[in-house]
């Protein structure tokens, strides 16, 4: 098993490019609200975009012992241009994760296995047992590796991205196939 995590929300500007974006006061108070959902003692992976190890620090924190976060670029978000701030970003992003390739953004399938290979890396720090691996990473990078993992259909790629929130947690367990949203009301998603 596996959690993945979408960042909280960062605060946004055009003077400053979306990598160097922290959280917003609202970000890391739902950060911290994530503790619980979170396994105790879990080893904790991020992009190194401060949005996302941010969004982890209060994990880190929690417990007897403090756990660092170790930084994994494959966790980072797509590699695009920077945003243009103009209308539509949302539509573009909705079809990106869908499969259609802009010219300048990294090729899906790239993000795909770069993050499979982080996911890889961390499985394999972990050791296979203990309370596991959290990942927090980037709604697009997500959807990208669902997707090419078969745990979300390319026809709901769109509408998965655009149902995350910020944050979000996902449980993945990639020998059964299937994810949950760590929430109560939620069902696994069966692929």
């Amino acid at each position: 098993m596996i959690r993945l995590v979408r960042h909280a929300p960062p605060a946004a500007t055009p003077d400053a490019p979306a990598p160097s974006w922290p959280l917003t006061p609202e970000g890391r108070a739902l950060a911290a609200a994530l503790v619980p959902a979170l396994p105790a003692g879990a080893l904790l992976f991020s992009s190194p975009e401060p949005k996302a190890w941010q969004t982890l620090e209060p994990a880190a924190a929690a417990g007897p012992v403090p756990r660092p976060v170790v930084h994994d670029a494959r966790f980072g978000e797509v590699r695009r241009p920077a945003d243009t701030w103009a209308g539509g970003w949302r539509a573009e992003r909705q079809a990106y994760v869908a499969g259609t390739p802009y010219p300048g953004w990294e090729p899906q399938a790239d993000v795909a296995a770069r993050f499979d290979a982080g996911v890889t890396a961390a499985l394999a720090a972990a050791g296979g047992s203990g309370p596991g691996v959290v990942v927090a990473s980037h709604g697009m990078a997500i959807t990208c590796w669902l997707v090419s993992r078969g745990l979300v259909a390319a026809a709901d790629a769109a509408e998965f991205w655009s149902t995350l929130r910020q944050p979000d947690v996902l449980t993945v367990d990639l020998g059964a196939g299937t994810w949950r949203r760590d929430e109560p009301s939620t069902q696994d998603q069966d692929v």
